[in-house]
Formats: structure tokens, sequence, C-alpha cells
């Protein structure tokens, strides 16, 4: 298949997609699109960068009844931002028709959302605790579901979801489609989809290496100390035209951001501990390229879709090869070239040899020096 036509979509899914410069499916949307219209609960293997979101919502809008005064469709999401970024796909799919799409997510308004949800909606998109909030209150009704996702399984588990997801798939009515998308397939993802899915069948997208050959990866070997001197020689040296500098948590990211705005540079910072308004208003800013340097915990890392970024900096190594994979994936996209530069300490060497099996590829490395001027 070559067409998003030969999956027998709808028509006005067809050309909103053609709208959007779309005609040609993904491997991941060729794999699944077909397996998910037949009705099959399907578990399945994703990289952020496949177009597996397009791959659910094709055939949850395919399958829409117009006539239902329910709830059809709930997609649960680790995060506010991917929240935000489905709910954009969706409508635009839904560009010229009647059907409604609603994002639930803390930060928002929440007596907007009860007056919304006594509307009809359609679709809703949700994060998990906002989501259950709702069902407490009696003011979701998702127990006549013809399907649910689950996006960012992984993510949703290792973010300490758990149980909050399991409350809410005990919610919903057994007679639904279950679809679980995940970066990987580990046994606490299997265990959850098992315990829940009528049995999936599971699919992997082909390897995203094809991604990662058009980045430029760079190890910068340097004690702690002179970390943040070496990130700042790197920036001075590279000007990149957009970049995302990860840390490990929120405190090391407020004192990065900290210092680098006290050095000028055009910087803001993304993390969990942020308000939503504060989170939102900072991603349109880089979006729009109003701010140079991003710098961010994980909670970018996943499933945002930002174009334009030239540049990637691990100030922190991440604490998992796939994490690893996920942060340089923000770059080199849709055939771009991009640069990903990683700041390694002495502790962070036997992370470094687990991402380079993973990848499949040894890390070219230079060794900070600091400059005479600098030593005095």
């Amino acid at each position: 298949m070559n067409k998003f036509q030969d999956f027998n979509l709808k028509q006005f899914l067809v050309e909103n997609l053609k709208s959007q410069g779309i005609d040609k499916p993904t491997p991941i949307q060729d794999m699944t699109i077909p397996i998910i219209m037949e009705g099959s609960d399907v578990l399945a293997e994703a990289q952020t960068g496949t177009g597996k979101t397009l791959a659910f919502l094709l055939p949850i809008f395919q399958n829409l009844d117009s006539e239902s005064p329910h709830v059809q469709a709930l997609i649960v999401t680790p995060t506010r931002e991917l929240a935000i970024q489905i709910t954009s796909e969706a409508k635009k799919l839904a560009a010229n028709t009647d059907i409604t799409i609603l994002p639930v997510f803390g930060g928002q308004d929440i007596n907007a959302q009860l007056k919304k949800l006594n509307g009809k909606v359609d679709i809703v998109v949700a994060t998990p605790g906002r989501l259950l909030d709702h069902i407490r209150r009696e003011t979701v009704d998702i127990s006549h579901l013809s399907t649910l996702v689950l996006d960012e399984a992984d993510q949703m588990l290792y973010i300490g979801f758990r149980n909050e997801v399991e409350m809410i798939l005990k919610s919903t009515n057994k007679d639904k489609q279950t679809l679980c998308f995940s970066a990987t397939l580990d046994s606490k993802v299997k265990k959850l989809a098992y315990k829940f899915m009528k049995d999936p069948l599971e699919m992997r997208a082909p390897s995203q290496n094809v991604t990662l050959d058009t980045i430029e990866q760079r190890i910068v070997r340097v004690s702690d100390r002179w970390k943040q001197e070496a990130l700042f020689a790197e920036l001075d040296s590279t000007n990149p035209f957009l970049a995302i500098i990860f840390c490990r948590t929120k405190r090391r990211v407020d004192k990065l951001e900290e210092a680098m705005s006290q050095k000028k540079y055009l910087c803001n910072k993304l993390h969990g501990g942020m308000t939503q308004s504060a989170r939102q208003k900072v991603m349109k800013s880089f979006r729009e390229a109003r701010i140079q340097y991003l710098v961010a915990t994980d909670v970018a890392a996943r499933g945002l879709d930002i174009s334009g970024v030239s540049h990637i900096y691990n100030f922190d190594v991440p604490e998992e090869s796939e994490t690893y994979i996920h942060r340089i994936g923000r770059t080199g996209r849709m055939g771009d070239d991009g640069v990903a530069i990683t700041f390694v300490a002495p502790k962070d060497e036997a992370m470094v040899s687990e991402i380079e099996k993973k990848i499949g590829l040894k890390i070219p490395s230079s060794e900070y020096s600091r400059s005479t001027k600098d030593k005095k």
C-alpha cells in the first residue's frame, strides 16, 4: 500500500490528510491501520517520530458513529504536552465535520471542562490524573467506548501512573477495542496489556536506525565541575538554530537555565514542576523560534514534534539507553540533518557503553580542555 485511499478511508479523512500534504502512510501506519480497522486489539512497539498518532487516530475516525451520544474513543497519554499535540492532530482530521474532540488534563479550568463534557463529545484525549478526577466526579462516562488507546504506555508506567491507568481501564466497558502503543514492549507494559486486552496482536515498527543516520553524534568527556563551562563553549562555537538541552532533574534544569540567562543566552525551561499555562507559553515561544534554547527534563523527549531543532545537548547522560534515543530523536527529523552532543562525566561511562551497544555505534568523543585564559 502506498496511498491512504488503499485503506478505504472515508473521503473526508483522505481530503483532510491531503490538505496537510500527507498522502503516503509510514511503515507503522501501513502495518497497523488495516489490523486496527478489523477490530483487533493491538500492542504496538513504535518510537516517537514513526507516525503512530495517525496509526490510531485514522481507524478511530473511520469507525465513529455520528448518531452516538456517548464518548466513543478515549486516548490516554502521560503528559499534557502530548495530549495537546494529539488533540491538535485529531482536530485537523475533524476539519469540516461536526466531530468533537476534548482534551482533558490538569492545569486547565475544570469548570470549562465540565461544561464541555455536558455536551456531545466523540473523542477524549486525557492524562490519567485529571481523567480520574472526572471519573470520580461522575462527569465523564467512559462505559460505552468503541476504542481505548494507551499512548506511550512505557512512559506512563515509568512516571508512576500504573494505578491510575488500571483504575481507568476498570471504568471502561469490556467490549471495547484496546490499542497500546509503546516505545518499548518491556515486561511491565506486557503485564498491564495482557491483563486488560483481548488476545492482542504484537507489532513492531521497523528499526529507527535510519533516522539516527541523519544525526551526527558526539561525546564530550568532562568532569562535573566543568560541565557547564564545556556546554557554553559548545554553544558559542556552534550557535545552533534551535536546540534542546536535557537535564536529569527539575532542579538541574532550574540551575542551568538561570546560569544561561545570566550569560544572556535566549533560553527558557520546561519541566513538570511548572504550571500548564507556563509550559504552553514556553513551547509556543520555542516553536516560533523566539527562544533559541529549551532547557528541559525528559518531559520534552516524548512525543513532542518540534520542527527545526538542529541540535540536542545531553547536559546529563540519561539513565536509560532508550531515553537517549528519544532525546536525540528530537533532531534529524523528516530527513534533515541534526547534531547530538552528550557531556560525559567519569561516573557516566557504564551508561555510555549501554547506549553505544543499543544503537550499534561507537560514538566519537573528545576531551574538554580548559583554555589558558580560563585556568587563570
